[in-house]
């Protein structure tokens, strides 16, 4: 199957992309690998929990990398980023399930509020 097309149509999709919606998919990645970790932690699959889990955290050093700190929101922002990866490293060290949890719901409620915001100043 020649896969060229498809990679074309990719990229052309991601290139006609909006800065929010660009933001909304790396958010969507980032709970996608965190249910995968905590679906490979459930199933004892280690190797596939720590590569989820590294994902993840190059994910959100990608979202820290493009934050504006000139702004308020931007640092506040970086803080939680540098959360975020400090409580994966622990969750990756220590296989810990609760933490896994939290940072995923923390990231999903952001991903939310994102939405919102986006779908607010579209509507104007």
């Amino acid at each position: 199957m020649d896969l060229r097309g498809y990679q074309h149509y990719r990229e052309d999709a991601l290139n006609t992309m909006t800065q929010s919606e660009l933001l909304l998919l790396l958010y969507d990645e980032l709970v996608k690998r965190l249910t995968q970790a905590e679906l490979m932690l459930e199933k004892e699959q280690y190797p596939a929990f720590e590569m989820a889990v590294d994902k993840a955290t190059a994910i959100i050093h990608y979202l820290d990398d493009t934050l504006d700190r000139q702004y308020d929101i931007g640092r506040q922002l970086a803080r939680l980023y540098e959360y975020f990866c400090y409580e994966l490293s622990r969750v990756k060290n220590g296989r810990n399930k609760t933490e896994l949890a939290r940072v995923k719901r923390m990231a999903g409620e952001l991903r939310e509020s994102f939405r919102a915001a986006d779908k607010n100043t579209s509507a104007r």
